[in-house]
């Protein structure tokens, strides 16, 4: 007897893809806790050219090879010499049953030996979802077998802070519009405070995205902000897991 929903038994489109690599940097050890998978095309298409291929109809199968192809291409980059954490775009709107559309990832995890407690799943709030429980409930199937999850674009999307009284992520990514020119901006550095106050009160760790400039990433820093990830401090690698160039401390933390 056949197990698991339909679109997980069901042929689909084959998707000609490849990963690039972006570090999300620990700022207390300047080394890479986890690498964001980021689907291209076999020659380095971006991401919104791929994406821009796939039919609502296939959108199942996008989903299944992406997580594939992020976990075989970081193996194949080296990512097991670390202890890095693999950070794994998902579609929560593909995901029919947590449990049934889990098994070819987990497949390919204990085929590569990657481990799967160094897996993230994190979803982007930009994208409408038509089921907040459904995306709930896919959040804690994930946590029970062991995963971490993280919502992304956090505070440029459909929802905002919803979401998390809806349900707890692990992770939030906050959003780079909502960081771009802190520095210079009272009101985007308090709200980033009120944000980072909220998830330390829920236990959800921050990790602030598309980091340009070192006076962003020291506002952040003195914010409480752990974790980032930008071109500040590594573009992502085409298939590479791309060197890591901290910022110089800034003078008064020299001092």
């Amino acid at each position: 007897m056949q197990t698991g929903c339909v679109a997980c038994r069901t042929e689909r489109r084959t998707f000609d893809i490849a990963m690039a690599f972006q570090p999300i940097v620990d700022a207390e050890t300047g080394l890479p806790f986890a690498y964001e998978a980021l689907v291209r095309g076999p020659n380095g298409e971006g991401a919104g050219e791929v994406l821009g291929s796939v039919a609502p109809e296939d959108r199942y199968a996008f989903d299944q090879q992406c997580r594939v192809a992020a976990i075989e291409d970081a193996v194949a980059a080296g990512i097991l010499d670390t202890e890095a954490r693999l950070s794994i775009n998902f579609l929560p709107n593909a995901v029919y049953s947590p449990v049934a559309c889990i098994q070819l990832t987990l497949k390919t995890a204990h085929a590569t030996e990657f481990p799967t407690d160094r897996l993230i799943f994190e979803f982007t709030e930009s994208e409408e979802m038509a089921d907040t429980d459904h995306v709930a409930n896919i959040v804690e199937s994930y946590r029970k077998m062991g995963f971490a999850t993280a919502i992304d674009d956090f505070g440029a999307g459909h929802a905002g802070l919803r979401l998390l009284a809806n349900f707890q992520t692990d992770f939030i990514k906050l959003d780079m519009d909502l960081i771009r020119g802190i520095d210079a901006s009272l009101p985007r550095r308090l709200i980033v405070e009120g944000v980072v106050r909220i998830a330390e009160s829920l236990d959800i760790r921050v990790i602030a995205e598309g980091i340009e400039t070192v006076p962003e990433y020291d506002v952040l820093r003195e914010i409480g902000v752990r974790y980032f990830q930008g071109y500040l401090l590594a573009r992502p690698g085409f298939r590479c897991l791309p060197t890591i160039v901290m910022p110089d401390p800034p003078l008064a933390a020299v001092a």
